[in-house]
């Protein structure tokens, strides 16, 4: 086996190790649980899938004062809905850790390793 063939078994390794460890953390598991439990419920499904069709309407043009009132309304009532704001904010502080481990293998190689082009998730 050659040097290069054996540091990326080595990598590989040390990826999967990483990834086991991510997903058994504590924060990985409730990010799963909330948006488990956010799949699971109806009521939180339709608020956001109504809110990203209002905001849809907007983008398409359709900006009207009733339409404004109506993703006002939704926010509020997504702002009240726990199961909602628990995946949110599990969502949140999954980013966090992942911003944090970013920025720890960013420092140990010299350089950016992983750059936003502005996507989301979820």
């Amino acid at each position: 086996m050659s040097e290069v063939q054996s540091e990326g078994t080595v990598v590989e390794a040390e990826l999967r190790t990483f990834i086991e460890t991510l997903t058994d953390s504590e924060t990985y598991q409730q990010f799963s649980e909330a948006s488990e439990a956010l799949k699971n419920d109806p009521e939180a499904s339709a608020l956001l899938q109504d809110f990203e069709q209002k905001q849809q309407r907007m983008q398409d043009g359709e900006f009207d004062q009733s339409v404004m009132s109506e993703l006002k309304e939704l926010q509020t009532e997504i702002a009240d809905n726990e199961t909602i704001q628990r995946q949110q904010a599990a969502q949140e502080e999954l980013t966090e850790l992942l911003q944090e481990t970013n920025d720890i293998i960013s420092d140990r190689i010299g350089q950016e390793f992983a750059q936003s082009t502005g996507g989301g998730c979820c």
